[in-house]
């Protein structure tokens, strides 16, 4: 009850403070493509619900058609203007509006695409037993997932062996140590990451 009130009031304020920010993303989109502002895409909620997900649009439409789900920082269909939103990690602020709507957490495992989330094990299902989040120690291990998959001649089978694993283990870990101030360490450091950069 407390973590559904605490992303209540911190969704409902941060889609206040920075609705300046995402104006301006959003016309800077609109202006580079008169398309969709925001992907919807689909992702695989607690219990294995699944919901659309709120991100700025940062590629090219119809992107998901011609190209898997793993997306190089060289990938050819991310936009002019997506590049930048996504180095400084933009595309994810829409997501309050999943947060507010009860669909995702503040803090909680990234959630994943039905492709990914049908290869769990037993074990594995468990991350499903909580709500997705904007970010976690997965999130905060890997903050720049594009970088590492820039260059791989098969961005796919580099995540699967690179990547995916760790994020497992991490998602996980998330999930059986759980407590308030986990949460509270997680999104101070993740504030930390985006400073940083």
């Amino acid at each position: 009850m407390l973590k559904r009130l605490i992303d209540i009031i911190f969704s409902t304020m941060g889609l206040i403070v920075l609705s300046p920010i995402l104006l301006v993303i959003a016309v800077l989109i609109k202006k580079e493509d008169s398309g969709q502002v925001f992907y919807r895409g689909v992702r695989i909620g607690k219990y294995g619900k699944p919901f659309r997900i709120f991100k700025f649009k940062t590629m090219d439409t119809n992107a998901d058609k011609i190209g898997g789900p793993s997306t190089a920082d060289d990938d050819p269909r991310i936009t002019k203007i997506g590049r930048f939103i996504r180095k400084y990690k933009f595309d994810e602020l829409p997501q309050l509006i999943n947060v507010l709507r009860g669909e995702m957490s503040l803090v909680g495992p990234r959630p994943e695409v039905l492709l990914y989330v049908n290869m769990f094990t037993q074990e594995e299902k468990k991350i499903l037993d909580v709500k997705p989040g904007i970010t976690d120690w997965a999130s905060l291990w890997n903050s720049d997932e594009g970088a590492i998959l820039a260059g791989s001649p098969d961005p796919e089978k580099t995540y699967m062996e690179k990547i995916r694993p760790e994020k497992i283990r991490l998602q996980l870990k998330y999930v059986k140590e759980w407590s308030f101030w986990v949460d509270l360490r997680i999104i101070f450091q993740t504030l930390k990451t985006i400073v940083s950069r």
